[in-house]
């Protein structure tokens, strides 16, 4: 499925000048045609980039779609494949154009992806450094980034495959819990004696005070959600054993 594609160039360049013709860009072009899932984003940027070298133009525009089909996950030997085949149609001097503008945008030197870079580009909120002051109380590898630590503290948690935290609970006199909101992947949640919750984007799970729960990643994808603590008086967690492989491997 495509990501919603926010573009704000129209407003950014023709916003005063131009304003429906930016609307027409940002809104409909990008926020419409562009996150269609009818049609995957690869397919999409071989499609522009065909019709560009067809009319003959090597400008800007160009160069940004290039770039755009190696966000989108073109890879250098697939936009090569791409453009020599759009060569025979273009013309040979619009394929050396476009191979001059692949060349700098697909470097040799370039590292490859872990699957970290590759998580960090379907979710919003930055995945963070790894999770070591907690690390006792996971399962698997987790990271931590904070949002926000003013007014409402929220933390973005990542989790790698198959990691979970263990059994806890948040305590307190009065008040208090967690709510956690999932920005990505996907994964679980359960509390003591409930039936496993899934966990996919946008999904918001509201733990109560003394609820003795997990949560993490499913075994076949990473999952972040933003956790976010109710204030309460005489908060404290209390962690307990980890979740078993046997109870987590239950879960598909």
């Amino acid at each position: 499925m495509n990501n919603k594609i926010v573009q704000t160039a129209g407003r950014d360049q023709l916003g005063d000048f131009a304003p429906e013709f930016a609307s027409l860009n940002d809104d409909i072009l990008f926020g419409r045609i562009w996150s269609d899932d009818t049609i995957d984003l690869r397919t999409r940027s071989t499609i522009v980039i065909s019709v560009f070298m067809g009319r003959g133009l090597a400008d800007s525009s160009l160069r940004y779609h290039l770039m755009t089909a190696k966000k989108n996950g073109i890879t250098k030997s697939e936009i090569a494949a791409i453009i020599t085949q759009a060569a025979f149609y273009a013309g040979w001097p619009m394929g050396w154009a476009a191979f001059s503008m692949a060349k700098e945008i697909w470097t040799e030197n370039e590292p490859l992806l872990t699957a970290k870079d590759e998580f960090q580009k379907e979710i919003l909120f930055p995945i963070g450094e790894p999770n070591d002051a907690y690390a006792q109380y996971f399962t698997g590898q987790s990271y931590l980034a904070p949002v926000s630590t003013v007014q409402v503290p929220v933390y973005n948690v990542t989790f790698e495959p198959g990691c979970r935290n263990n059994w806890h609970i948040h305590h307190a006199v009065s008040g208090g819990g967690q709510m956690l909101i999932c920005v990505g992947g996907r994964g679980w949640y359960q509390e003591e004696g409930e039936e496993a919750v899934e966990l996919t984007p946008g999904r918001v799970i509201h733990i109560p005070a003394e609820v003795k729960h997990w949560h993490g990643a499913a075994a076949d994808s990473w999952m972040a959600h933003l956790a976010i603590e109710v204030k309460g008086e005489g908060t404290s967690n209390e962690w307990c054993e980890p979740v078993s492989d046997e109870e987590y491997g239950k879960l598909k």
